[in-house]
């Protein structure tokens, strides 16, 4: 089972490697939006922001998400690291219900260029 320190940097890595991206991923990447990622295993949420391409972590709380974030999503800490090491599709853990999102329609029209 993956620690909340190796959640935490996967989210690094992930915020690192959009902050590199260039083209439509960038450009989906490249708005404001509050972010909630809920580790359902460790019964934690890692909370912040989606801003310039980047993700900056606001905090990390017990329990499920403390607010509603404009973009939500909840899977467990290994899936979370798979995905960024790129052993998890994130389309198919979508699909088969692994890895919840939650978001606006518009914000996942523009998410989807980076699934």
């Amino acid at each position: 089972m993956a620690t909340i320190t190796e959640c935490r940097a996967a989210l690094d890595t992930l915020s690192d490697n959009l902050a590199r991206a260039d083209g439509d991923v960038r450009g989906a990447a490249a708005f404001d939006r509050t972010l909630s990622c809920h580790i359902t295993d460790l019964d934690t949420t890692i909370t912040g922001r989606l801003a310039d391409g980047r993700i900056e972590v606001v905090s990390t709380v017990p329990g499920p998400p403390p607010g509603k974030a404009q973009i939500r999503l909840a899977m467990t800490g290994d899936d979370l690291v798979s995905m960024v090491r790129g052993d998890l599709n994130f389309a198919k853990a979508w699909a088969s219900g692994r890895v919840r999102l939650e978001a606006g329609f518009r914000d996942l029209l523009r998410l989807r260029s980076l699934l």
